[in-house]
């Protein structure tokens, strides 16, 4: 591979590590084609990117990035699992293949500039998504100015059963 080939991959992998929300580095040593296939169609399916890099290269590119926090790790066969939206997405989708294929190592992560060992990456897969945490967050927005509605509801009611009360109150008497 010629120098001015190696900037230009290096130049395109950092401008994915910047644009990237969630960075999980796999060993996807001993996965056949067809598994390594199948894995990365079910990342793509979930709008991941999933790119077997060199080392070297990649080391270079993250200079200067939330990505050099894990610079350590880059040894021996890795590929990289990146989201540009959904950061549980890459972590639902690795956790799920690699309890099926036990030789799929997910190795360490990083979101946000913090490091995510294996629990956390972990932790993160059991998240719901996006979509339901955003359904969540709607309907509670939704019940607010319901609740106020009612409440507000209640004043002209309540004032007038109080009313009625002091009216059979002193026609009793």
């Amino acid at each position: 591979m010629q120098i001015d080939e190696k900037k230009k991959i290096v130049e395109n992998l950092r401008e994915i590590l910047l644009k990237s929300k969630v960075l999980i580095i796999t060993d996807y040593k001993g996965l056949n084609v067809t598994t390594i296939n199948e894995l990365r169609r079910k990342l793509r399916e979930a709008d991941v990117e999933y790119k077997v890099v060199k080392n070297s290269l990649l080391a270079i590119a993250s200079e200067d990035t939330d990505v050099s926090l894990i610079a350590e790790n880059f040894k021996g066969p890795i590929a990289i699992a990146l989201s540009y939206d959904d950061p549980v997405a890459p972590a639902k989708v690795l956790m799920q293949f690699a309890k099926d294929n036990a030789k799929l190592e997910i190795k360490i992560g990083v979101m946000d500039g913090k490091v995510l060992d294996l629990s956390a990456i972990n932790a993160l897969s059991e998240l719901p998504s996006q979509e339901v945490l955003l359904g969540k967050l709607l309907s509670v927005l939704n019940g607010v100015p319901t609740s106020l509605v009612v409440a507000l509801n209640n004043i002209p009611v309540n004032l007038l059963n109080v009313l009625q009360a002091i009216k059979e109150q002193r026609e009793a008497a």
